[in-house]
C-alpha cells in the first residue's frame, strides 16, 4: 500500500467519470484536485501524474487559459479521452494534461502525484495534503450571520 491518503477507486472514477477532492498546497492553501480515467500507463511526457497501475491521473482543477473549474460539482466534463474546458471549449489529454486546441492550446494542465495498489487510488504528492472529498467550498455552511433576519 502506497504511503499517503487513500481517495477512491480506479472502479468508481471510471463509473463516475472522475473524482474530484481538496488538497491543500505547499503554500498552505487550499486546492481543488480532479481524479480522471486515463487508458496509457505513462504519461506522454514522461512525467508522473498517471499512477503505477494504470488507470487514473490527477490534476488541478482548472483552465490553465482562465482558471475556470473543470469540475463544478457535477463532474469533470469529458470525451474521447480528453478534458473539456466549459468555458472555451479547450480540451487537455487527460493522460498528459497537454492542450493542442482553444484559447488554452500549448498548456499543460499542474500535475498531482497518484499512485493504485489494488484498485485504490491514493495521493503520494509530496506537495500536497488531504484535506476532504469534493470542492473546496462542500460541507461549508456559507457564511455566519449576526442578522435577525432569515431567509
Amino acid at each position: 500500500m502506497p504511503a499517503g491518503a487513500r481517495l477512491t477507486t480506479v472502479e468508481e472514477v471510471r463509473e463516475d467519470g472522475s473524482f474530484l477532492f481538496t488538497a491543500t498546497n505547499s503554500f498552505d492553501m487550499d486546492e481543488e484536485i480532479i481524479v480522471v480515467p486515463c487508458d496509457e500507463d505513462v504519461a506522454a511526457d514522461g512525467g508522473t501524474p498517471v499512477d503505477d497501475e494504470g488507470g487514473v491521473a490527477a490534476w488541478i482543477n482548472r483552465c490553465t487559459h482562465e482558471a475556470q473549474r473543470f469540475d463544478t460539482g457535477r463532474g469533470v466534463p469529458m470525451r474521447d479521452g480528453e478534458i473539456i474546458c466549459p468555458k472555451h471549449g479547450s480540451m487537455f489529454d487527460a493522460c498528459s494534461g497537454d492542450c493542442d486546441n482553444g484559447e488554452a492550446a500549448g498548456t499543460t494542465l499542474p500535475d498531482v502525484d497518484v499512485a493504485v495498489a489494488d484498485g485504490a487510488v491514493y495521493l503520494v504528492d509530496d506537495d500536497y495534503s488531504f484535506e476532504h472529498d469534493g470542492g473546496i467550498d462542500d460541507g461549508d455552511d456559507g457564511p455566519s450571520s449576526t442578522s435577525h433576519v432569515g431567509f
